[in-house]
């Protein structure tokens, strides 16, 4: 049981220096998965509007949306990660990763 849990700190100490890049893995991938949605909502609402405004906003959801929620949502989520303890971390990012990997694949997104 001591050496799994050695292994299982190591694994957490290697990635805790990657943590920003492991959220904005996380993010991205989200995004990825639930951009669609996003993106079907937004034309629904503005659909009755004329080509260059439709055009406008999409531009405005995609370039500065999407990259606020990237930009701004990243630092939390790596804080968030960092505050996990060692022997959790690890396992933590696998689970997050396998999981967006299910729903991914269950959306038809690999």
């Amino acid at each position: 049981m001591h050496e799994i849990k050695s292994i299982i700190i190591q694994l957490s100490q290697w990635l805790y220096p990657w943590l920003g890049e492991i959220s904005m893995a996380i993010m991205a991938t989200l995004l990825v998965i639930y951009g669609d949605i996003i993106n079907r909502m937004l034309k629904r609402q503005i659909i009755g509007l004329h080509f260059i405004l439709r055009t406008l906003i999409f531009i405005i959801l995609c370039a500065f949306g999407y990259g606020a929620l990237l930009i701004y949502v990243t630092p939390i989520l790596a804080k968030l990660l960092a505050s996990v303890g060692m022997i959790y971390l690890g396992p933590l990012v696998l689970g997050v990763f396998i999981t967006l990997g299910t729903i991914a694949e269950k959306k038809n997104r690999i």
